[in-house]
């Protein structure tokens, strides 16, 4: 599956936090997704802001599971230069700690001569104007259910000497971590028409059969589901929801609506979708993996290049998220 979602006023984000980062920010807030920290961490954006302090915030942790998210925060703790909390962006108090942390990051600012700049990005959908409107007390920022809500970059001040940039939510180019594409996607950081809701769905029911079989047996009124494949599950949950059409057959679009409306709000209970652990290892496997479709294409653009001994002639399916687009925002989905 290929996700195409990288429209017109992401490549601009692009270039507006390359230019903020040039002109000076001395502090990047980077708010990622607590149900699933590691594929809402942007890697385009480790890039553009390379060497500058870091504050890793786990967003929604109030619908994340709460060890999890205590082992994704001494990961990020443990990283040079690095700090990171946790936090609902509804709740007032504990917001107001993004200062201190900021200011703990970068010591030598701070006073009218030298005002603390900080930069606050993050993917679409991940609570960040809200999380704005939180910390001013009102409403400076849109907000929304649907990922691309701010468009602009905005200069708030959040004290005499503390000034805050917001940047539109960005996605990355191409996503070579499947399982986090397949993450990304069930927590909503993709529009409704850049992913198939089907397989999203099943891929999300493969990892809380896993890891939380109960809450879902509960759930659904489901009783030793250990029998079922993930596909039998889906129907399962679409039977018991009452998604069946004529003649007895389930309605397996509406099942997973129904699946990934219960897992974004929370009805399911609170969730992580991954560990450090794991997601560190879908990356070493998505760099081993893209190394040799790297090396692939550079063998066969060769003049007169020939395949490997077993190695098949035709082009090798694409089997990786690509959020790619041109710059008028073109996104859609494709099946390769």
């Amino acid at each position: 599956m290929s996700i195409q979602w990288f429209p017109g006023h992401m490549h601009l984000t692009k270039k507006a936090i390359t230019a903020r980062v040039k002109d000076g920010i001395d502090v990047v807030i980077e708010l990622l997704d607590a149900r699933a920290p590691g594929s809402s961490a942007n890697p385009l954006l480790a890039q553009l802001t390379q060497g500058k302090p870091a504050l890793k915030v786990l967003n929604k942790q109030d619908l994340a599971d709460p060890a999890r998210t205590e082992l994704w925060l001494a990961h990020y703790n443990s990283l040079p230069e690095t700090q990171a909390l946790g936090l609902d962006a509804s709740i007032t108090a504990p917001a107001q700690r993004l200062i201190t942390a900021c200011r703990a990051l970068a010591p030598l600012r701070g006073g009218m001569a030298k005002p603390m700049r900080v930069l606050i990005c993050g993917i679409p959908n991940v609570g960040k104007s809200t999380l704005i409107n939180t910390l001013v007390g009102k409403r400076a920022a849109k907000t929304g259910d649907e990922p691309g809500i701010t468009k602009l970059e905005q200069r708030i001040a959040l004290a005499s000497d503390f000034y805050l940039y917001d940047t539109p939510g960005m996605l990355w180019p191409k996503i070579t971590i499947e399982k986090g594409g397949y993450n990304l996607a069930a927590t909503g950081a993709v529009g409704r028409n850049a992913l198939d809701e089907e397989l999203v769905a099943v891929e999300l029911l493969a990892t809380l059969r896993r890891d939380y079989a109960g809450q879902v047996e509960a759930r659904y009124k489901l009783t030793d589901t250990t029998a079922l494949n993930d596909e039998e599950l889906l129907a399962a949950i679409g039977r018991k929801r009452g998604a069946v059409l004529g003649g007895g057959k389930i309605n397996l679009q509406k099942a997973a609506e129904i699946v990934i409306h219960d897992y974004r709000n929370g009805i399911l209970g609170r969730i992580t979708l991954e560990t450090p652990e794991e997601f560190l290892v879908w990356a070493a496997e998505a760099a081993i993996a893209e190394a040799a479709r790297q090396e692939r294409k550079a063998r066969k653009g060769r003049r007169g290049a020939t395949p490997l001994a077993g190695e098949a002639e035709s082009e090798d399916p694409d089997d990786e998220f690509s959020t790619s687009g041109d710059e008028d925002g073109v996104q859609g989905v494709s099946h390769d």
